[in-house]
């Protein structure tokens, strides 16, 4: 057997790609799999978009670009940050890896010592708690339940700084819960951070432009300016404009750290796809009109889930204002047995249950910090809803 790094006895797998993994290997075996476990829009890349990137590469835009982005993509980041979110910054403040997850990983890495506490409000994305523990930081959660619409309450955030507290992240719209915090909330978690000046601000702002109703988005800069020197904020275009395989994201933030970050990144990816960074600057420059179709899409969607759930007594759900997740609630199906004897004993039974004998993929709540509950994802047809809530009312009516 190869020898292996101890530190990687500090991760684990994602838990939703595995989850995606043994939905598509069932399918592949025959099975009628529902699977509302991935994170990404059904829809396609809006074609003027591929366009840009077919034109690219015709006109042989297929070399090496400098390691932090192009300037034609910078500028356009620059452009959108003062456009959508009134925020100015500079080309040396600004990185593209690929991904947003790569530009959360860098800039832990960058920062964090061993013993560095980093505060996670959970239910959180099942990459935080991974990278902070790989670099040998201390994850120091908050429960964010249901009855506090999953979200970080500022008395919360008091108790848990201490001296050791590195960074705070914040992740609006959220996943998996789809939960937007709104002006007045983002104000006073600021008011706690100015209390303590050697805290950092990780906003994980992806889901920015899924919002639906009356939510508006704001990020902790729009509210409190005066953080923007400790403050990295974190995008990408894959899910605004259902770019996930394109792997594009950015991080904006102080100059140190972003250079940091991009000499981190300079000795592992070195640039992302030079082709994908035409398409980027296309997406981000271009018209947004197409979002109104896809957002009011999402939120038939969501509303039809809620409306079909709220039949089944022993679920919890709350009406998200962001992203395209439910995090439902399901503490009253614990201790239920199946059909075949088998208990519920947590949300990962439950979970499999659903997909084992009713050919559905979820995820369970133990990945994202916060039981009992399970995610689904309503970027999907509704079809497939349908046939997903007709399962789960199925599969829990058979409890007893």
């Amino acid at each position: 057997m190869f020898s292996l790094a101890q530190r990687l006895n500090l991760i684990k797998p994602s838990p939703t790609l595995a989850m995606t993994a043994k939905a598509i290997a069932l399918r592949e075996q025959g099975k009628d799999i529902v699977s509302l476990s991935a994170g990404e829009p059904d829809y396609d890349t809006p074609q003027w978009i591929k366009d840009t990137a077919i034109q690219a590469i015709q006109e042989g835009q297929t070399k090496y670009t400098a390691v932090s982005g192009t300037i034609s993509l910078k500028q356009a980041i620059i452009k959108k940050f003062h456009r959508d979110n009134q925020l100015t910054y500079e080309n040396n403040q600004i990185v593209v890896s690929t991904g947003g997850k790569q530009v959360i990983f860098n800039a832990l890495m960058a920062t964090i010592d061993a013993g560095d506490e980093v505060i996670i409000p959970a239910p959180y994305w099942v990459s935080y708690l991974d990278i902070v523990s790989l670099f040998e930081g201390c994850p120091v959660f908050i429960n964010c339940p249901i009855e506090n619409h999953f979200k970080l309450q500022p008395e919360q955030l008091q108790e848990k700084i201490t001296s050791k507290t590195k960074w705070l992240i914040l992740n609006s719209p959220s996943n998996p819960t789809g939960c937007v915090y709104t002006k007045d909330e983002l104000i006073a978690i600021a008011e706690v951070l100015r209390e303590h000046p050697h805290v950092h601000i990780l906003s994980d702002d992806i889901y920015e432009y899924l919002i639906y109703d009356d939510a508006s988005f704001s990020n902790i800069l729009n509210v409190a300016p005066d953080l923007k020197e400790r403050t990295l904020l974190v995008n990408g275009v894959s899910k605004a404009y259902s770019m996930t395989g394109w792997r594009i994201g950015y991080g904006t933030g102080p100059k140190d750290l972003i250079q940091a970050m991009i000499d981190l990144q300079s000795q592992s990816t070195s640039n992302t796809s030079s082709i994908s960074q035409a398409a980027a600057v296309a997406a981000i420059n271009g018209s947004h009109d197409f979002l109104k179709e896809w957002r009011k899409s999402f939120a038939d969607r969501r509303d039809f889930v809620i409306k079909e759930l709220a039949e089944v007594k022993e679920l919890q759900v709350i009406k998200p204002a962001g992203a395209f997740y439910l995090y439902i609630g399901c503490k009253e199906v614990i201790g239920k047995i199946t059909a075949s004897g088998k208990i519920i004993k947590t949300d990962n039974d439950l979970c499999n249950y659903f997909l084992e004998e009713y050919d559905l993929a979820t995820v369970s709540g133990d990945a994202f910090g916060l039981s009992p509950y399970f995610r689904i994802s309503y970027a999907t047809n509704i079809e497939a809803l349908e046939k997903a809530c007709d399962r789960i009312k199925n599969a829990i009516g058979a409890l007893k």
